[in-house]
């Protein structure tokens, strides 16, 4: 695979320039319609039912608060990759998504307000200054379905906490449409010299940045994690994995990814084929895995999911490579990249 995505690169380069450059403003406007903007107003109509859900009914177990939950969750999934521009504004995307979370500040920090029966939880403004641990889909998913969080404190304390965080969230998500519907979308998608972008490759880069981290992520914080190593390996470190999501976050993760990549590669099919075909193979691997990666401890299992990873892994590199090349853009460091 990787030696075709090579020579697909090689051919690619024979493209015309002008060719190139009669595409560029259409798909930069494609991905701002039909990709970003799509998903910011489903997280900003998820989260608005999620915070009605919860004040409606904040039992843990309710039917119409766990839907809503994982609606909203569904939704931020298939946005956190662009975690550029408003996401960026108080920290959103962190507060909408705290993990990998190695030493447990979620549940502590969510512990510490039950203990105390902090009255911050009534108070939306003031709540948006507690610990980033304490915010968003992962500590909401502790207080739905952790049953240690669940024997904390009092009903009507823990009650409060569910609402003040399911609050939270639809005040970020909102947040974050607005800006994009707003002021934002307009300078990242006006190009020239005096703009946030002098040219095509100057937006399409950041996209491209966006997609190789999304996938990058995908590879070793999702599936990575519960996988450990071959002598150690770490099921409870699964994503979500309390409310059984984590091959569900996987799936939608990919498939969002690839709908970014395919669109920065319209007009070209054969580019196009290596994510359509990566994706489809992806999904294959995914439908012979467990909800929550449970058999990386048997070795027949672990090699189920360590396929799954090596196709995430192409798919990046797909994207760092073979699209990069093909924009003439360099792909950037990025948070997952360490020192």
């Amino acid at each position: 695979m990787l030696r075709s995505i090579t020579l697909l690169a090689t051919a690619l380069l024979s493209l015309s320039t002008l060719s190139l450059r009669a595409q560029d403003a259409p798909v930069l406007q494609d991905v701002i319609d039909n990709h970003i903007l799509p998903r910011f107003a489903a997280i900003d109509n998820t989260g608005a039912e999620l915070q009605k859900a919860a004040q409606a009914n904040c039992a843990p177990n309710d039917p119409a608060l766990r839907t809503a939950y994982h609606n909203a969750f569904d939704a931020w999934i298939s946005a956190s990759h662009i975690r550029f521009g408003p996401a960026e504004d108080e920290q959103r995307g962190y507060a909408m998504g705290f993990w990998p979370d190695p030493k447990g500040f979620t549940t502590k920090s969510l512990a510490g307000l039950i203990t105390d029966e902090d009255p911050i939880v009534f108070d939306a403004q003031e709540y948006t200054e507690v610990s980033i641990a304490a915010r968003g889909f992962y500590a909401l998913e502790a207080l739905l379905f952790d049953e240690w969080i669940n024997a904390q404190g009092t009903a009507e304390y823990r009650c409060a906490l569910i609402r003040a965080v399911a609050t939270d969230i639809a005040g970020n998500a909102h947040a974050l449409n607005a800006d994009w519907t707003g002021p934002y979308v307009a300078k990242f998608g006006t190009l020239g010299a005096d703009q946030m972008h002098e040219n095509e490759e100057s937006a399409v880069q950041v996209l491209l940045n966006a997609l190789v981290t999304g996938y990058q992520f995908t590879e070793e914080a999702r599936l990575g994690r519960p996988l450990g190593t071959f002598d150690r390996p770490r099921p409870k470190r699964a994503e979500a994995q309390r409310s059984e999501r984590s091959l569900r976050n996987v799936a939608l993760s990919l498939a969002s990814l690839t709908d970014l990549a395919q669109r920065l590669s319209e007009g070209h099919p054969e580019l196009q084929t290596v994510f359509t075909d990566g994706l489809e193979r992806a999904d294959i691997r995914m439908a012979d895995l467990s909800p929550t990666f449970a058999e990386v401890e048997d070795i027949s299992g672990r090699l189920k999911v360590e396929i799954l990873q090596q196709e995430t892994a192409r798919l990046r590199e797909a994207a760092n490579t073979t699209l990069a090349t093909f924009w003439g853009v360099a792909v950037g460091f990025n948070a997952l990249d360490g020192d």
